[in-house]
C-alpha cells in the first residue's frame, strides 16, 4: 500500500466511545480534565519547528509486519491503523512526524521492564514511525495487540 485510500474512509462514531470521565473505568479518574480545556495561543517554538521535511524514512518504517522481521511474519490479526493530524482549526498538518509503539498479539511489549507472562513475537518490534502526507494523513501496518493486564475494572 503506496498511498492511504481515503475513499473508504469511515468516521469513527463517538457515541460508541466512553466519556472522557467514566468512573467505572479507573484511569479516567485521574487523567480526566475536571474543568472545562482552555485554549492557550501558539508560541513562536510550536510555529517554527521542528521541521521533518528533511527526515529520510526507511522502506518499512511505518510496516510493523516487516520492520522487525526476522525470517518470518509476526503473529496476529492484520490490521491497517490510519489517522489524520489537523491543527485546532482543523487544517492539516503536513510533514508531521508520528511515531507508535504497541503490544504484540498476545499483549506484550518489547521492553526491559515488562515482565507479562506472554512470551515476546520473534517478528514483531512493536515500533513505527512515519511522516503524515501534504494532507495530514499517514497509516501503520501492524497487528491488532493483545490484552495488556492493566487494572481498570470496577
Amino acid at each position: 500500500m503506496s498511498e492511504l485510500d481515503t475513499r473508504r474512509f469511515v468516521a469513527r462514531d463517538r457515541n460508541w466511545q466512553p466519556k472522557g470521565y467514566t468512573p467505572d473505568y479507573k484511569t479516567t479518574i485521574a487523567r480526566s480534565p475536571s474543568q472545562a480545556l482552555v485554549s492557550i495561543p501558539q508560541s513562536l517554538s510550536e510555529t517554527t519547528g521542528p521541521d521533518f521535511t528533511h527526515l529520510k524514512m526507511g522502506k518499512y518504517d511505518n510496516d510493523l509486519l516487516l520492520n522487525f522481521n526476522h525470517g518470518g511474519l509476526p503473529v496476529g490479526e492484520r490490521v491497517i491503523m490510519c489517522g489524520r493530524v489537523i491543527d485546532q482549526y482543523g487544517n492539516p498538518v503536513p510533514h508531521t512526524l508520528v511515531e507508535m509503539w504497541q503490544a504484540n498479539a498476545g499483549g506484550r511489549y518489547r521492553h526491559k521492564n515488562d515482565s507479562y507472562l506472554a512470551p515476546l513475537d520473534p517478528n514483531f518490534g512493536g515500533v513505527g514511525r512515519t511522516l503524515t502526507d501534504a494532507n495530514g494523513y499517514y497509516y501503520f501496518r501492524t497487528v491488532k495487540p493483545g490484552p495488556y493486564p492493566w487494572r481498570n475494572g470496577p
